[in-house]
């Protein structure tokens, strides 16, 4: 007992270099505690205090790491440019989606987070106080624990560590998913779907480390790259579980075939929550896969380069292709964002240092707009909620010029047209897979990107050239939170049309990964 006593050393841990995830965590056991022990009156304004400066203090720590690069907690965690880039592209879109939650209070009277308080018997104080009693505080925890899975993702530098912020960030998502009560059997039906998805995600993940570990006996990236690079007698083993963990990775980033229930997620999921799933899950997502792939397998391209092809032109022309047949644009976006996991894979297979410094742009660029993009659905309704059939939002744009406006600056920079930072985005990861070989995957590309200019312009023309519906909804007008993210959405969304140069230098100076 003496012996083994000594034998064994606690890893040593840079608390400092893991501030920006023990920051955010932190504010989401605050939350758990508020929830507990406040007064209701107050828990909805406490929540959302907690949770912003738990996120904004989150993005001032991650400014202050800026050149650090370190391996901590025994190497599974890297500190490096790449992760504390997404880990504050993370936080600027959970300050957004915490923005568009906040004002759908009971006293703002939101219906998809909250209940409702115009049934409620009694005198209008006894109603607010009741509704504010009955608000879904619990939705600003659940967010916050999400949040810290998300920033542990791309920062996990081995696979065990990698499977714990999986869960982590998962399993909050779960719950946030049926929260929706105007809506409850299809916000159920959502979480039910999104469960299974995270459950298959996660068993093929494991399967996959399970065949890597047997294989070269470890799970750290670094070490399964030198023993893939020195070569072992069972090859089999290694090729199974890059297969098996790039499904699992690939049911997290919605790719096709992979993708199947996410539009059914993202319609029954409030708004708010599936703006974040839309958003920062997949700038997650995709952290995570960069990193497996090009710390892990980046020596073994020829292995599975072909497949990502593969996936790669799928899921844009499926995107694409169904996103043109839709009628609900909640269901659109949801199509669209597969279509956008395309686009960012078209980096991915690129495999050099500018197809990660240009992937790492268009999921910045990308989570803005898209956050802005739902922020604007949550704007527009109708007496039994979000009014989000197609034919609902014709003459939208004659009757609220602004909102119609600064939605169609979002389909746009969706579409990639100059000027905007979806066009920046596109150029980069083209460019970038050009310089590696894969011209034909960029072909494809261009292709899917003008088909899907197809439905996103049709909602354009719908809305500011259509007659408008005589009992068309209610275009509602934004509380301070959320017109403060829509606005930020909509800066960040031009500024990187015309001037990306700083963050386009700002992304290319985090690369490369900490090995």
């Amino acid at each position: 007992m003496t012996t083994l006593a000594a034998d064994f050393h606690a890893p040593s841990i840079a608390y400092t270099a893991l501030s920006p995830i023990l920051i955010v965590t932190v504010a989401a056991v605050v939350g758990v505690l508020v929830d507990a022990f406040a007064p209701r009156a107050s828990r909805w304004a406490l929540q959302v205090t907690v949770s912003l400066a738990g996120l904004v203090g989150s993005f001032v720590a991650v400014c202050l790491l800026a050149h650090h690069r370190q391996l901590t907690a025994a190497g599974a965690i890297a500190v490096d440019g790449p992760s504390l880039f997404l880990q504050g592209t993370i936080a600027v879109l959970a300050v957004a989606s915490v923005l568009l939650i906040s004002d759908r209070s009971p006293e703002a009277g939101g219906g998809s987070v909250v209940a409702e308080a115009s049934t409620t018997p009694g005198s209008a104080d006894e109603r607010a106080g009741i509704a504010a009693g009955r608000a879904q505080t619990e939705i600003f925890p659940l967010l916050m624990f999400a949040v810290a899975g998300m920033m542990l993702f791309p920062a996990a530098n081995d696979l065990l560590m990698l499977f714990v912020a999986l869960e982590v960030l998962s399993l909050p998502l779960y719950l946030m998913c049926g929260l929706a009560r105007r809506r409850r059997l299809l916000s159920q039906e959502a979480a039910v779907k999104y469960f299974l998805l995270g459950a298959f995600s996660s068993a093929f993940f494991l399967y996959g480390l399970a065949m890597l570990y047997g294989y070269a006996g470890t799970v750290s990236l670094s070490g399964i790259q030198q023993a893939a690079v020195v070569g072992q007698h069972n090859d089999t083993l290694l090729v199974l579980g890059i297969g098996l963990l790039g499904v699992g990775l690939m049911f997290k980033i919605g790719a096709t075939p992979f993708h199947s229930w996410i539009p059914d997620v993202y319609q029954g999921a409030p708004t708010p929550v599936t703006a974040l799933m839309a958003a920062a899950t997949k700038v997650a997502a995709f952290g995570a896969l960069l990193r497996v792939f090009y710390v892990a397998f980046g020596g073994l391209g020829w292995d599975w380069r072909p497949v990502a092809w593969g996936v790669a032109i799928a899921t844009m022309l499926v995107g694409s292709l169904f996103a043109v047949t839709q009628t609900d644009v909640k269901r659109m976006l949801a199509y669209s964002s597969v279509a956008h996991a395309g686009f960012i894979l078209v980096g991915v297979v690129a495999l050099n240092r500018a197809g990660l410094s240009g992937s790492l742009f268009y999921l910045l660029s990308y989570g803005l707009t898209t956050i802005g993009a739902f922020g604007i659905l949550t704007l527009v309704r109708d007496p039994d909620g979000e009014a989000t059939h197609l034919s609902r939002w014709a003459g939208l744009g004659r009757r609220s010029p602004l909102v119609g406006g600064v939605f169609a600056l979002f389909l746009l920079a969706l579409a990639g047209i100059p000027l905007t930072s979806g066009f920046t985005g596109k150029f980069a990861v083209f460019s970038a897979a050009v310089s590696g070989g894969a011209t034909p995957l960029v072909v494809v590309g261009a292709i899917s990107s003008a088909m899907a200019a197809f439905f996103y312009v049709r909602v354009i023309v719908l809305m500011f050239f259509a007659e408008p519906v005589a009992d068309g909804p209610v275009v509602v007008t934004p509380g301070m939170a959320t017109a403060g993210a829509l606005a930020v959405a909509v800066a960040v969304t031009v500024v990187l049309g015309v001037f990306p140069q700083p963050v386009l230098d700002l992304s290319n100076h985090a690369v490369p990964f900490l090995r």
